[in-house]
């Protein structure tokens, strides 16, 4: 199903007759899909969303995890980055999140990686496209909309590495701006939109090291006849404002200008709508299928305070696969 105008519908239908259903979204919103959950096929789609799964298997990798990557070079990404530079220094973007594709090659399956990773919301489409996410979009619950927008990264072992990471300059302004966007994006669909927590640090455990991340709560109330609406809601505030940036629509034109590729269902999101509530995931830490071989989609957001070289680690950095190490 790929006309936004009859998925927009659909969802709007399921959600008011309260018919549970899956949704995957791409960033580009072209192909989008919706399927009710009674009639998911398991051996071509394998969900978990923060619980809610139609799988239970999962597994121990007892062998030793090799894990290669082929990021491209500094020089490359420090062209593109340069490029977002002047389009900051001019005031088209004041934010905007540069991502890159990076061939990788690992010794397991991507339903071996979906079976023993952990994370919140995890897919796995027709062995093609595998998301192990921690970045929630939207939650609804009982009418209560809520977001938490993820910015700010920094290796764990790195001493104080949390302290440096929330008196980091350039991660408070780039935070503040999402926030700000976020709960602006939120104030369209929904009444009474506040900053519930700001700033908190969660650890994320991969198969080389642990990292650090910083996300905020934002919060508002929807209308009683919100499930009617779900499609119309989803699709009104998407793209996710945290894989693109401020002002949104001049970011937009500016990402397309500068990654060179598609970004496909990498950025989009992925989420259930249980006949009562609905919770959904942004489509980030993404390994992709293709016919060249496995490529890793990761990137971070750029600022007028951002560092060439630390941005190009955090892109490398956000490149992993969240099994715990079995030491």
């Amino acid at each position: 199903m790929k006309n936004k105008g009859k998925v927009i519908s659909l969802m709007n239908d399921l959600g008011k007759q309260k018919i549970p259903f899956l949704f995957i979204i791409d960033y580009d919103m072209l192909n989008p899909l919706v399927f009710r959950l009674n009639e998911i096929n398991y051996i071509k789609l394998l969900y978990d969303i923060n619980g809610i799964t139609n799988d239970n298997k999962s597994i121990i990798i007892e062998k030793e995890i090799v894990f290669n990557k082929k990021p491209i070079s500094i020089h490359e990404y420090s062209s593109k980055f340069q490029c977002l530079k002047r389009h900051i220094a001019k005031g088209n973007t004041y934010l905007c999140n540069l991502t890159c594709k990076t061939p990788i090659n690992i010794n397991l399956t991507l339903k071996e990686i979906f079976h023993a990773s952990n994370a919140k919301y995890k897919l796995l489409f027709e062995d093609k496209v595998l998301v192990f996410s921690p970045e929630t979009f939207i939650s609804i619950n009982n009418k209560h909309i809520s977001s938490n927008p993820m910015k700010g990264t920094i290796d764990a072992a790195i001493e104080n590495a949390e302290q440096q990471l929330i008196d980091n300059i350039k991660e408070i302004a780039e935070h503040y701006t999402i926030v700000d966007l976020i709960r602006n994006d939120l104030s369209m669909v929904a009444k009474n939109v506040r900053v519930e927590k700001f700033r908190y640090v969660e650890k994320i455990c991969t198969n080389t090291k642990d990292i650090l991340q910083v996300s905020s709560l934002i919060t508002g109330e929807l209308d009683d006849d919100y499930p009617s609406k779900i499609g119309s809601i989803l699709f009104r505030l998407l793209p996710a404002g945290s894989i693109c940036g401020a002002p949104k629509k001049r970011t937009l034109e500016i990402i397309k200008e500068i990654e060179g590729y598609d970004r496909g269902f990498y950025t989009g999101i992925v989420g259930i709508f249980d006949g009562e509530n609905l919770d959904c995931g942004v489509m980030i830490r993404y390994i992709e299928r293709t016919k060249n071989g496995l490529v890793y989609k990761s990137g971070g957001g750029i600022t007028s305070f951002s560092d060439v070289v630390m941005e190009y680690q955090e892109m490398i950095d956000k490149i992993y696969v969240p099994i715990i190490r079995n030491n």
